[in-house]
């Protein structure tokens, strides 16, 4: 009898510690990624490669077990692991440099017995960490406390962006920005922060805007900054020098990311050469129509009209073979997912969680919208994978790593308790 009763109260307990679990956003990404295995798998019918739809659907089962595991892990725990876990991402990007395999005109994976990794891709889960760790300190949304966050991430950022991984370190601009300005820090200083961007993409169209942008800049630092007269001088000149750095960096990027960040204005410029992507993907989008041509029966697809398309192009595929409704189905589950997250940190019981929830729903917001734009082109073709469902299984596992903490935040917010 008291064997029973002790077994029933550990059951009990057990079943406990799963009752805040979010269960609709675990269970969305996990029909996306069976999903994405489907059309995976009808994109390489006809290379006779249809191990990559098994290969995803195994690594996304792996993935949602580890997503499943981290909901009972409590991830305050993270908090005393935010500088190994920063260490531990420098250090496998600096392994890239030396020990990494190159491929598509970039280096950016490590063989690790047969499998190749891609740390860039797990960075952005450590670059969440470490960003929401240092926010929700005494003094991390000060003024000293911004601009020492921003001089730490920049460290993995600028070794990512060397590879070179231009996506990523995009991806890694949004985390920064989103999770910035969720701590409430000040708008003015979120606009300077981006401003010299902004500026050398001006001096490229127009020289008079640009004048006027960085004038603006100064005015802006007056109003936001301490040492007014300082800052104003420092944030002018800032954004004047912009321009020309903005040209010559862009003079170090290589000719098919040029072509990646312009031709979507006009891929007809470049037919067979860097506009043939876009082309090909927006026919194949077009052909699916309301309800699609039927899986394995997209000709732009199955005639393998558009190169790589299980990754990076793989909404071009959803498409033409699953229509106009497979396509939104596949945007309104993603917009579901991102509600979730909102909700989740809202209602999170500290800013350290708030922060992480934020960091990953900056992450997927981010990635849905470029991946999704430049297949339609309106984005720049910049090879940002979309979330558990493009080919790749460093991405994939990343995506549900971060589901498992955005789990563990909700899992282990307070219970309400209804008192009289």
């Amino acid at each position: 009898m008291t064997f029973s009763l002790r077994t029933r109260s550990r059951w009990k307990r057990w079943f406990q510690g799963w009752q805040q679990v979010d269960w609709l956003l675990l269970s969305l990404p996990t029909i996306l990624m069976v999903f994405a295995s489907v059309v995976i798998a009808s994109t390489q019918i006809n290379l006779e490669q249809t191990a990559f739809g098994w290969n995803h659907l195994l690594m996304g089962v792996v993935g949602l077990i580890i997503a499943v595991g981290l909901c009972r892990f409590r991830y305050e725990t993270l908090l005393a692991w935010q500088w190994p876990i920063y260490l531990l991402v420098n250090a496998s990007l600096i392994t890239v440099i030396f020990l990494g395999t190159s491929g598509l005109g970039a280096q950016r994976w490590i063989n690790v017995f047969g499998f190749y990794v891609q740390p860039s891709e797990f960075a952005k889960v450590g670059v969440i960490i470490t960003l929401a760790a240092m926010l929700q300190a005494p003094g991390g949304t000060t003024l000293w406390g911004i601009l020492r966050a921003l001089a730490v991430i920049s460290v993995p950022w600028g070794l990512v962006f060397i590879q070179p991984d231009l996506g990523t370190s995009l991806v890694f601009g949004a985390i920064t920005l989103g999770m910035l300005y969720w701590a409430n820090v000040n708008p003015g200083w979120l606009v300077l922060i981006v401003s010299p961007l902004v500026a050398a993409i001006m001096f490229y169209f127009s020289v008079p805007i640009w004048l006027t942008w960085s004038i603006g800049m100064g005015i802006v630092a007056w109003m936001t900054l301490p040492w007014r007269l300082l800052s104003t001088v420092v944030a002018t000149a800032i954004n004047l020098v912009s321009g020309k750095l903005g040209e010559l960096f862009w003079n170090l990027l290589k000719d098919y990311q040029k072509d990646r960040l312009t031709l979507f204005l006009d891929p007809d410029k470049d037919p067979l050469g860097g506009g043939y992507h876009l082309i090909q993907s927006r026919i194949a989008i077009g052909a699916g129509q309301l309800f699609g041509r039927g899986l394995h029966e997209g000709t732009q697809t199955q005639l393998n009209f558009i190169p790589e398309q299980h990754t990076d192009f793989i909404f071009s595929a959803i498409g033409e073979e699953w229509g106009f409704v497979g396509a939104i189905a596949t945007i309104a589950a993603f917009w579901l997912v991102c509600l979730r997250l909102v909700i989740i940190a809202q209602n999170a019981k500290d800013n350290f969680g708030s922060l992480l929830t934020i960091g990953v729903l900056s992450m997927v917001l981010f990635q849905v919208v470029i991946n999704i734009g430049m297949t339609i082109g309106l984005a720049p073709v910049t090879g940002i994978p979309l979330p558990w469902v493009s080919y790749g299984r460093s991405a994939l596992l990343t995506n549900f790593i971060a589901l498992g903490i955005v789990e563990s935040v909700t899992n282990y917010r307070r219970r309400l308790k209804f008192t009289d």
